[in-house]
């Protein structure tokens, strides 16, 4: 996860308005292993206040992603 002071700058994007599709850049993205047992989960669609919903799987065919026992870090 980047922090909020460095995703404008690295991105272009502003906080909430990140989206795992469609970005100018081709950041690594990694998502909970658990959501596979999801029929459908949800992300940002790139503009605040806005969601896509759609099959994990479907959503590999359009980016590269990994499957991670994602743990919160310690600051």
């Amino acid at each position: 996860m980047l922090k909020s002071k460095e995703l404008l700058p690295l991105t272009g994007y502003i906080h909430g308005g990140c989206s795992p599709i469609g970005m100018k850049k081709q950041f690594k993205t990694v998502i909970h292993e658990t959501a596979k047992k999801y029929d459908t989960i949800m992300f940002s669609a790139g503009k605040i206040g806005y969601q896509v919903e759609m099959n994990v799987k479907d959503l590999s065919k359009v980016i590269k992603l990994e499957f991670a026992d994602i743990i919160k870090a310690e600051s």
